[in-house]
């Protein structure tokens, strides 16, 4: 692919811009680690608040950005307090426990509202670890797919901001076409890679295991109100394989198991073009009717 000489930088890498804070706005020392400061980008706006799977990767990334952190990335649980307002916010990671070779962490994420009262946004926990060669298998193999390039692009729909960031090529289980209740399978499979194209890291392989539309929109075809309140991620990839990952295309698929009483699951799984599984991901979602 030719890029232009001079590119500017992506809008997920400016999304991911974390600036060093004091462990507290009264303290005048020097910067505390783990504390940090970002805000939403206009770039992943959602209907309510940013895409929540970026919101996901900022505090995956003040993680990797703690000075003390060990190894990489293994699991990521995200649980959404509050839809995020249009202000900077506070975030610290925190390990709260180091072993020989796995390392857990806190993240907590704090907004000020308009009226001057800090509020917990979002809260996570996460694992990072040293991985070591050992025996290695996967039980959930690749489905077979056409080549991303043989795939057409479907127009962008203008609901929201953050789907243009995407290049997202459905292969089952489409958005419905018509909103008239009608009751079909929760798969959708898809491939899907950043747009414009940007070398895959964990962060952004975070916000892609969320970019699947609510499994009940597909169920059951009705406009119904929905939003993720926990998301988890499994990351079974190292940074050699998302390296050699690099701009290519992901085949992702997603399915619910259950639907009940306001909420329901969502797993998915994401693989890259060589057959790679990086990543399984599992949800709870909020519907109304």
């Amino acid at each position: 692919m030719t890029r232009p000489a001079l590119m500017t930088r992506h809008p997920f890498d400016e999304a991911m811009a974390l600036a060093p804070l004091a462990a507290s706005t009264e303290e005048r020392g020097p910067e505390a680690p783990g504390h940090f400061q970002g805000a939403p980008h206009p770039a992943y706006a959602n209907m309510v608040g940013p895409f929540g799977g970026v919101t996901a990767a900022q505090a995956l990334a003040a993680v990797l950005r703690h000075p003390a952190r060990l190894g990489e990335p293994v699991a990521l649980t995200v649980n959404y307090a509050a839809a995020l307002i249009d202000a900077p916010f506070r975030i610290e990671a925190r390990p709260v426990r180091t072993n020989r070779s796995t390392q857990h962490w806190t993240v907590t994420l704090m907004q000020t509202d308009a009226q001057g009262v800090d509020g917990v946004m979002l809260t996570a926990t996460c694992v990072t670890a040293v991985r070591r060669p050992t025996w290695s298998a996967v039980d959930a193999p690749r489905p077979d797919a056409p080549a991303p390039g043989q795939v057409a692009r479907p127009p962008i729909p203008k609901r929201v901001r953050w789907i243009e960031r995407y290049d997202m090529r459905p292969l089952t289980g489409p958005m419905p076409m018509q909103w008239d209740g009608s009751e079909a399978d929760s798969l959708t499979r898809l491939w899907v890679r950043d747009e414009p194209p940007r070398p895959l890291d964990f962060p952004s392989l975070t916000a892609l295991a969320d970019v699947f539309f609510p499994r009940v929109w597909r169920r059951r075809a009705r406009m119904t109100p929905a939003g993720t309140v926990s998301m988890s991620v499994y990351f079974h990839a190292g940074a050699d394989e998302l390296a050699a990952t690099g701009e290519g295309y992901l085949l992702g698929q997603a399915r619910a198991q259950s639907f009940f009483n306001g909420f329901f699951d969502q797993s998915a799984e994401l693989w890259n073009e060589a057959g790679h599984l990086l990543a399984t991901t599992h949800q709870v979602v909020y519907f109304k009717e």
